[in-house]
């Protein structure tokens, strides 16, 4: 008798092969992360700069020497061996150059804030749904598992209820050097400013927290700090839903390193201090109350406040590339179509900073959320 045939291994999956257009600081993060993963995920083919000496130093520094240099992004756009590419230029580059790279077949990995307004947006989104690429922003706090875990709890009915009331403090405090020259405070490269940087989370966050239900109406506080040049350093908002539910937040490049939420149900609370950038890139606390009431005669809580801890193997940048090359894959190699839940969420960020931003050169007007 023959010997059985031996079973037909599946070959290994192709690495995704990105092309890093722009050699901003952020995207040394992102290198980092992309080395990080499993092989068969992820590899960087190019490295795209206005000069090919940044893009030869960019490959060097972060330990790239596969990655091709390109003296130009739209050399790098023509690259045949790249498949995807992360974008972190300044967001008044964003339509451009997002939307060329979309034309080209691109799959796009969009540095956040992605757009300066959501008319930009829906142009780059319009690219990306003519070429059939997969979009998705960096908002890499969303990926870590400890994001789910506190969606699991918020989403309790019975220990958490509903979500009435939401705040968010995302901030640090910037050198004198930044503040005279970052490109987040130049009016020509990202005038947005803080608004469209650590804002972004803090809007993100809240809508996060009541599973993407857009508000009703915006109204921003009053007295935003502004720099000479006119943008904006330091604001916030009070965000209203038909229902009564409220949120606020503030964002600001003038105070200590925060990036706290709280988020208030009926019968919980949920206190996390470092949603967007963990103490810790593999391990994650947050706190819970559930069901609480004071110990008679008013002299403490029970029950009390719970600690959770999630690690993780990867930190969270490295499982937002993981996933959006997971998603290429699908594309790619399965026939699958891009998955719509990513540029959903982003458009709906977007929208509401757009309110934001209306509410505050309207002196702290009310301002419709457009659906």
């Amino acid at each position: 008798m023959s010997a059985p045939a031996a079973p037909v291994q599946a070959a290994p999956p192709r690495p995704v092969r990105f092309g890093i257009l722009g050699c901003a600081d952020i995207a040394r993060k992102v290198s980092r992360a992309l080395l990080m993963l499993p092989p068969g995920a992820a590899t960087v083919a190019a490295v795209g700069s206005r000069s090919e000496d940044k893009a030869h130093r960019f490959i060097a520094e972060t330990g790239l020497p596969a990655a091709r240099p390109h003296g130009s992004y739209e050399s790098l756009l023509g690259d045949p061996d790249v498949e995807a590419v992360y974008l972190p230029l300044p967001t008044s580059l964003h339509v451009p150059w997002a939307t060329a790279a979309a034309a080209r077949g691109k799959h796009l990995l969009l540095e956040k804030p992605t757009a300066l307004c959501a008319a930009d947006l829906d142009a780059i989104l319009a690219a990306c749904d003519a070429s059939g690429v997969q979009f998705m922003d960096t908002t890499m706090w969303i990926h870590n598992p400890r994001t789910a875990k506190m969606r699991e709890i918020v989403a309790d009915k019975d220990a958490f209820g509903d979500v009435r009331v939401i705040h968010s403090m995302c901030g640090f405090r910037a050198s004198e050097y930044f503040l005279q020259n970052d490109i987040r405070v130049k009016p020509d490269l990202d005038a947005l400013g803080v608004l469209g940087d650590v804002g972004w989370y803090s809007i993100r966050s809240i809508l996060w927290a009541v599973e993407y239900e857009l508000p009703e109406t915006v109204i921003a506080h009053r007295h935003p700090v502004k720099n000479q040049a006119g943008v904006i350093l330091a604001c916030g908002a009070t965000l209203y839903w038909a229902d009564g539910k409220t949120a606020t937040f503030n964002c600001s490049f003038l105070t200590n390193l925060a990036f706290d939420v709280n988020v208030y149900g009926t019968h919980g609370t949920l206190h996390v201090t470092d949603l967007v950038i963990p103490h810790e890139e593999k391990y994650g606390e947050f706190s819970v109350a559930s069901k609480s009431n004071f110990v008679k005669p008013t002299i403490g809580w029970d029950p009390l406040p719970s600690k959770h801890v999630v690690t993780t193997d990867l930190p969270q940048e490295a499982l937002m590339v993981q996933e959006f090359s997971r998603l290429v894959q699908n594309i790619r190699d399965a026939g699958g179509r891009p998955e719509g839940k990513w540029p959903a969420i982003t458009r709906k960020t977007q929208v509401v900073l757009d309110a934001v931003k209306a509410s505050i050169d309207k002196g702290s007007e009310p301002v419709e959320v457009a659906s």
